[in-house]
C-alpha cells in the first residue's frame, strides 16, 4: 500500500517537496521509509499527487513529486454539522469517523448544558485528527474544523441550504435524504437540548429530526446523520 503525507503547500506543477516536521518524523521513525519509496502526497483541498523519496533523516524528508492531480471523493452532498463534542478521547474518535465519512466541516457548539467547552489543546489534537484520517482514508479534502459557537449564535447565524436539529420523541423521524445539495445539522450535548435551544432553533428554519426509537450518545447520532447524508 502506497503510504499517504500531508502537504498543505504542495506544488501543483511538482517538484522537490519537503514533509512537514511532523510528517517527516512519522515518515522516518514510524514508517522507517528508505529513499526510493514511492508515496502520494495530498494538499487538503482536493489535489494529489505522487512522488518518492530522494532524501530520509529524522526530521527532513524529501521527495521528487510529479505534477498534481484533481481528485474527488467527496460525498454528493455537502454536509455541515454542528456537535456539542463529548469528552476529549471520544471526540477524537468522532472526529476522525466523521473525516472518513466525509463530512465537510463540523462547529463545535457550547450549548446550554455543555459542561466543558473544547479547549484550544482538544481543537489542535481534533485538527491532527482530521489529517490521520485523510491519510488512512484516501480522502483529499480536510475536514474543516470551525471555532466553537455558542449554540444560540449559531441557529441565529446558519442559512446554510437545508437544517436539521436533532432532537428525540417527534414524530419526523429521518430515514434517508432524497434531496441533494446542503444539509447542516446541529446535534446537542449529552444532557440534550433545553425546550428554549429547540424553539431557537425552529424559529431559524431547522427542523427537528428523529433517529428512531433509541436515543444515543453524541458520536453515534453524528455518525448516523453523516452515514446517511453523505453518500
Amino acid at each position: 500500500m502506497t503510504r499517504r503525507y500531508f502537504v498543505p503547500d504542495l506544488p501543483l506543477l511538482g517538484g522537490l517537496v519537503s514533509l512537514p516536521e511532523a510528517e517527516a518524523q512519522h515518515a522516518s521513525r514510524v514508517m522507517r521509509v528508505q529513499v526510493g519509496d514511492d508515496l502520494i502526497l495530498f494538499d487538503g483541498q482536493g489535489n494529489e499527487a505522487s512522488a518518492s523519496f530522494v532524501q530520509v533523516s529524522r526530521k527532513d524528508c524529501q521527495c521528487q513529486a510529479l505534477a498534481a492531480q484533481q481528485m474527488n471523493r467527496e460525498p454528493i452532498r455537502d454536509v455541515h454539522l454542528a456537535v456539542a463534542l463529548p469528552k476529549p478521547d471520544r471526540a477524537r474518535e468522532l472526529i476522525e469517523r466523521l473525516t472518513e465519512i466525509g463530512v465537510k466541516s463540523l462547529t463545535p457548539l457550547i450549548a446550554d448544558r455543555t459542561q466543558r467547552p473544547p479547549t484550544e489543546s482538544l481543537l489542535a489534537k481534533l485538527r491532527r485528527g482530521v489529517v490521520e484520517a485523510c491519510k488512512q482514508s484516501g480522502r483529499n479534502q480536510l475536514l474543516d474544523l470551525h471555532a466553537p459557537m455558542r449554540s444560540d449564535a449559531f441557529f441565529e447565524s446558519c442559512e446554510q441550504g437545508t437544517r436539521w436539529i436533532a432532537h428525540p420523541a417527534v414524530d419526523d423521524v429521518v430515514r434517508a435524504a432524497d434531496e441533494s445539495g446542503c444539509f447542516t445539522v446541529a446535534i446537542g450535548p449529552e444532557g440534550g437540548w433545553t425546550g428554549d435551544e429547540v424553539q431557537q432553533a425552529i424559529s431559524n428554519g431547522f427542523r427537528a429530526i428523529d433517529l428512531g426509537p433509541r436515543v444515543y450518545r453524541i458520536e453515534t447520532a453524528a455518525t448516523v446523520i453523516a452515514s446517511i447524508l453523505a453518500t
